[in-house]
């Protein structure tokens, strides 16, 4: 039998298929919903980039093996724009007219909740590389999981018990402050939820405030968080807001230590917050610098091919596409149905951004999270969190 494990790295997976249940099928399609334009292009580029990556290394150790034939993997790949109701429309149009076996993205929430509808309604299986928050797979008029909606990070939860923790046991902060964007559900709820698990944690919030999209001038409010005194502030931003209002923070005269969610991951993070981000501390779905055999070989091959290291967002949406060719392989049929029946019973499965334990019922993986410290200019790896 072909093996495409003796022909490509061991983070690519060993696919091993028989069975088609497309009939007559010239390749395997999985269909890429990404923001590839709109605020938050950089993510849909890094999943692009990555998801590109697995399947050139698939195609060059032969294809997908599916019964005596060896088939390509394909990617349809579509562009949301980061708009909520164009993700929907793409996500009907992969499956219904594309005829995908799986879809991966879109990674924002604000765009995956919508389009994890229409992937449900449809029966086919999507995973969500980057959206953390827990109605992306959950029904929300009964709050049961959703059968066919999965994710390869982990969830707003678990990273605000991280990062409360953090903050309350490694850092020794006794009072926080909190600051995020008012009309982006993903920060609101990361906020929330810092909030809420710090005071569970016996700390005190002395502060929680909110600021308007675009908004580029933040005197008040840093007058505010100044006047408050607190040890740390609790900034889950997209990455764009980052560099201005950490310069803004120093310049006001505030001292007090940033912490930010995995929101923060973004080109050009470092360079543009400069020192003014020196000692902030950030939660990341992964570290490049883990000594994970196939994290090293992931960001080896990605380095070589981009010219850059891979980002939280790359790793996610490779590890979303090794989930699925490991489901497909034990299902031994390319079929959506028999996909979702066994993605649902892997136990385990050794990804470049760790160890997933998926548990009966549940689309949301048990897996550690990175925290990092931004210093001189570089993340520097400091712990890790399990669940």
């Amino acid at each position: 039998m072909f093996s495409i494990a003796r022909k490509i790295p061991a983070i690519a997976v060993a696919i091993a298929l028989s069975g088609c249940g497309w009939g007559g099928s010239k390749s395997v399609k999985i269909g890429l919903n990404l923001e590839l334009t709109g605020d938050i292009q950089a993510v849909g580029s890094s999943a692009k980039n990555a998801a590109e990556l697995f399947r050139d290394q698939v195609n060059a150790a032969g294809g997908i093996k599916i019964g005596d034939a060896a088939l390509p993997l394909e990617l349809v790949t579509r562009d949301n724009a980061a708009n909520p109701m164009q993700s929907a429309s793409i996500a009907q149009e992969l499956v219904a007219k594309d005829n995908v076996t799986a879809l991966v993205g879109p990674n924002s929430t604000a765009c995956a909740i919508p389009a994890a509808d229409i992937a449900e309604s449809l029966k086919c299986v999507m995973i969500s590389p980057w959206s953390t928050d827990v109605r992306t797979t959950m029904d929300q008029a009964s709050g049961v999981p959703k059968r066919y909606v999965f994710r390869s990070c982990f969830t707003d939860p678990f990273q605000a018990r991280v990062l409360a923790g953090f903050a309350r046991g490694r850092l020794g902060a006794a009072r926080a402050a909190v600051f995020y964007e008012a009309d982006a559900d993903v920060t609101r709820s990361q906020a929330e939820l810092f909030r809420e698990t710090f005071a569970a944690d016996g700390g005190e919030i002395v502060a929680f405030r909110s600021y308007q999209p675009g908004q580029a001038d933040y005197a008040a409010d840093l007058a505010a968080l100044r006047d408050a005194s607190p040890d740390i502030i609790y900034f889950p931003a997209y990455y764009g807001d980052v560099p201005d209002f950490a310069r803004q923070a120093r310049a006001a005269g505030l001292t007090a230590t940033l912490l930010g969610s995995d929101a923060w991951v973004g080109p050009d993070l470092l360079r543009l917050g400069g020192a003014d981000l020196d000692g902030s501390y950030i939660c990341r779905h992964f570290s490049p610098d883990s000594d994970n055999p196939r994290t090293k070989e992931f960001v080896a091959a990605f380095s070589a091919k981009y010219g850059q290291p891979p980002d939280d967002v790359a790793a996610l949406a490779y590890d979303a596409l090794g989930l699925l060719a490991s489901a497909l392989e034990q299902a031994g049929v390319n079929d959506r149905e028999a996909l979702r029946e066994t993605l649902a019973k892997i136990p385990e499965y050794q990804g470049v951004t760790g160890t997933f334990r998926f548990q009966p019922g549940s689309g949301d993986p048990l897996k550690s999270a990175a925290v990092l410290q931004i210093k001189d200019g570089a993340f520097r790896w400091v712990t890790d969190a399990q669940p």
